[in-house]
């Protein structure tokens, strides 16, 4: 059918797009729900501080994408790191995690992003961290 036509197609495209990521490991939405509260996670939204302000995961860290180079060494390599941005096509998660992990720490991606998180009814907050 035409529709399965064009999810191939764009499927092809987001891989074009995105390229390899099959070692870019993920967390789902309801793990990381789970795990808000453990101390042993560093939780980043690459995101302009802007998208930031407006609505983020609770608890995470405004890290944008074009700073997390100078910011690596704030970030412990005895913690699980978490990061995400605007959704499952945004590229700068998966820069984050590149990065990171050449850095040696332990990071994932979120499956999705923020505005999926959103719609799911996890915690959020908005405003800058205190």
């Amino acid at each position: 059918s035409v529709a399965h036509a064009h999810l191939a197609e764009l499927d092809a495209l987001a891989a074009d797009y995105l390229g390899n990521r099959s070692s870019l490991d993920e967390i789902s939405r309801d793990e990381l729900a789970e795990r808000l509260d453990d101390g042993n996670l560093i939780i980043i939204d690459v995101r302009p501080e802007a998208e930031y302000v407006a609505g983020h995961i609770r608890g995470a860290r405004s890290i944008p994408i074009g700073q997390l180079p100078g910011m690596v060494r704030d970030l412990s390599a005895d913690v699980d790191i978490v990061a995400y941005c605007r959704g499952q096509y945004c590229v700068f998660a998966d820069e984050a995690v590149r990065l990171l992990r050449k850095q040696r720490r332990n990071v994932r991606r979120l499956q999705d992003g923020f505005p999926e998180w959103r719609t799911a009814q996890h915690p959020t907050e908005t405003g800058l961290a205190s």
